[in-house]
């Protein structure tokens, strides 16, 4: 079953493990549905905290942290990879969840470009879209905590929070 929009507006704290298991889903052009299991995910909770996008407070690029629990962000690392984030929360927190791996593909730059998720995508609604969306098909798993990875800007302490979520056994 497709996500509600009220499934995203929880805390990113609580929607990044709650994604781990789920079912990121992808329309692609041709008209192909992919549909593969989310394996990690790393939360970034506003302004506050120094590793998130949002910490330096309201830009263009940073705009679409601010809305509504359930948008996609995505944007471009380095020049050449596209990210994809779950924004969460209530419109105005700048909370995000990053989709770090799926099933068979480790790293958030191969799960955007194996499921062709680019900056098109930025701003789409994950509860409404026909071209992205996450389902819930009932299955738990089990998940372990960890440091998120690629942070060395943040402060001692926002490096070493256990803010990646990586699911056991898969």
């Amino acid at each position: 079953m497709k996500l509600t929009s009220e499934q995203y507006s929880r805390q990113a704290e609580e929607l990044a493990p709650f994604l781990i298991g789920k079912l990121l889903c992808r329309k692609l052009p041709s008209g192909d549905i992919i549909k593969l299991r989310i394996t990690e995910t790393e939360c970034y909770c506003g302004e506050r905290d120094t590793a998130c996008h949002a910490h330096k407070g309201r830009t263009p690029r940073t705009e679409t942290l601010y809305r509504q629990g359930g948008t996609v962000y995505v944007y471009l690392c380095y020049g050449i990879h596209n990210l994809m984030n779950v924004i969460s929360g209530s419109e105005g927190e700048a909370q995000g969840v990053l989709l770090r791996a799926v099933e068979g593909t480790y790293g958030p730059g191969r799960l955007t470009k194996l499921l062709e998720i680019d900056r098109r995508l930025n701003g789409a609604d994950l509860a409404s879209s026909d071209e992205i969306w996450i389902e819930d098909d009932g299955v738990d798993f089990e998940y372990e905590l960890g440091t998120r990875i690629g942070i060395n800007y943040a402060s001692n302490e926002d490096k070493n929070r256990l803010w990646r979520f990586t699911a056991k056994n898969l």
